[in-house]
């Protein structure tokens, strides 16, 4: 999917073998985790009102804590004290890495490789737009400033240089007359060790790919404990090649043994082992947040609450939708990139006034390492299980079909059920800055997220396929009031309106029913007269 889907420390560079040791028990102070991920799962899958309450089911809240069960009282404490073991344990594996530094502030030059021909050349887009989102991603950092930007034509990206030997010199010396600069983003998708090490080393700054600076965003913007851990599962492998690039500095600078004293053990040996340690441990980490959710979301099934999954490119306009179709005040959109990076889960209403989830997601971006992609995929799988997916695409952006075939593809590569895909929803906003739009493609739809142009169709539309994918029914019945029918109704069903007739003792109950509560229905009460509209 081109997806887009590190730390403050981001580059190679450890200071000695006693620093990257020592490091190793430094602590981060933990941020408050309100998301929908299993650390604090009253933000993902929070307690819903049972279908008939007149009031929206809640995204926020959660289970009250230090509720003892049939237990008694040793329970509760036995889960606190587990709890307080696994924060501790969360706190050691999201603590600084002995092996990477915050990048800090920076004054770069964006440097983008147009490949001009060949099967490395692009076929949606061009070396200036290209170079757009790279600058993008820069100003998403708040302490980077952009001193430059420079386009050089390269055959052949995949080289040591990446560029040919004439363009490498013209580069060389453009960036040497940059005054105060301090890195280089050379936007590539990802370079070697060798590579990064050999262009430091020519131009005398520090040189960052598209990994690692989306990770470093992703790090900056992270808020809960499961966007953290899975932001430190994609930093693993660039602490391994900046362990390479140490070891070879200390190989250079000491000479000789290379062994830890005692230990039987050279230093990269040691560090290889612990790196690998604590990516066993952070994998271990987020499968349990990931049995928390699967518990969390089989109490969201058995409330019957639809799912709807809103994704897209990153800033495209999802949280604003998400907003202006549930009115909840507190979402506030922001424009840059991967401003979401934790799915949150908000409660609306359809037409029919059955309520809905809507899911926020991480948005995407083309050109990442599948491996960045793979670290969010506990996050991403919750998609898998919505009923609906909502794709919005921002159709201002001169490459949105580009942007499109990245969030397909990276759908697609997540291995959803076909019915997911089939029924999806696409969506093109922003169309309040273009006059007169109307889409090409079939069954899209037009709308704008910030001032509501199209959202009742959107809602409709919403509707529909959510009646299909769920097996769910609008009905009105007709009932006895002295039997049991309504209490059944509001048990079983969500009663939408309840018109009564005193006359005879009877009222009319209009029902969005599931399947298997309309057979059961039909079974326990054969007499009901039903009307399917």
């Amino acid at each position: 999917m081109g997806l887009g889907l590190l730390s403050r420390s981001l580059l190679p560079c450890c200071r000695g073998v006693a620093a990257a040791l020592g490091a190793a028990a430094a602590r981060c102070h933990p941020l408050p985790a309100r998301s929908l991920g299993g650390a604090a799962p009253a933000r993902l899958w929070a307690p819903l009102r049972p279908p008939g309450v007149g009031e929206p089911p809640r995204a926020g809240g959660g289970p009250r804590k230090g509720v003892a069960g049939a237990g008694g009282g040793g329970e509760g404490e036995g889960e606190e004290e587990e709890e307080a073991e696994v924060e501790v344990e969360l706190e050691e594996l999201l603590g600084p890495s002995p092996l990477s530094t915050s990048p800090g502030a920076q004054r770069v030059a964006v440097v983008h490789p147009a490949v001009k021909w060949g099967p490395k050349k692009p076929q949606l887009s061009t070396a200036e737009l290209q170079i757009a989102e790279a600058v993008a991603l820069v100003d998403t950092l708040q302490s980077w400033t952009i001193l430059d930007k420079i386009i050089i034509p390269t055959k052949n990206p995949d080289k040591k240089f990446i560029f040919g030997k004439g363009n490498f010199q013209v580069l060389t010396e453009k960036i040497k007359k940059l005054s105060h600069l301090t890195a280089v983003f050379l936007n590539v998708e990802r370079l070697s060790s060798l590579t990064k090490k050999e262009l430091e080393d020519a131009w005398g700054v520090k040189v960052f790919d598209r990994y690692t600076v989306v990770l470093h965003i992703f790090r900056c913007n992270a808020r809960t404990k499961e966007a953290k851990l899975q932001i430190a599962l994609a930093e693993i492998p660039l602490l391994r090649s900046n362990l390479k690039n140490e070891v070879s500095q200390l190989d250079q600078q000491r000479g000789g043994s290379r062994y830890i004293m005692g230990s039987g053990e050279t230093f990269m040996e040691t560090q290889n082992r612990l790196l690998k340690e604590k990516e066993l441990k952070i994998r271990s980490a987020l499968e349990k947040l990931r049995r928390k959710r699967s518990i969390l979301r089989n109490q969201r099934k058995r409330r019957e609450f639809p799912i709807i999954s809103v994704m897209g490119y990153t800033n495209c306009g999802k949280t604003t939708l998400i907003k202006s179709l549930t009115g909840e005040a507190g979402l506030q959109p922001k424009d840059q990139l991967f401003a979401t990076l934790d799915i949150t889960a908000h409660a609306g209403y359809l037409p029919s006034h059955m309520p809905v989830i809507y899911v926020d997601t991480i948005g995407f971006l083309s050109d990442l390492p599948h491996n960045l992609v793979e670290s969010f995929s506990s996050t991403l799988e919750e998609v898998a299980y919505s009923d609906l997916i909502v794709h919005v695409r921002d159709i201002t952006h001169p490459e949105t079909i580009l942007q499109k075939a990245s969030v397909l593809s990276v759908l697609k590569n997540l291995n959803l059920p076909s019915h997911l895909l089939e029924s999806m929803v696409e969506v093109h906003n922003k169309v309040d800055l273009i006059e007169r739009y109307k889409p090409t493609e079939e069954n899209a739809l037009a709308i704008s997220a910030l001032h509501g142009h199209g959202l009742e169709e959107l809602k409709e539309e919403i509707e529909k396929r959510i009646l299909k994918a769920t097996g769910k029914k609008i009905l009105t019945v007709k009932i006895n009031l002295e039997g049991p029918q309504l209490s059944w109704l509001y048990k079983q069903a969500t009663v939408q309106e309840v018109e009564v007739t005193p006359e005879d003792g009877t009222a009319s109950v209009k029902v969005i029913i599931s399947n298997s509560a309309y057979g059961k229905y039909r079974k326990l009460f054969p007499n009901s007269k039903l009307f399917i509209p």
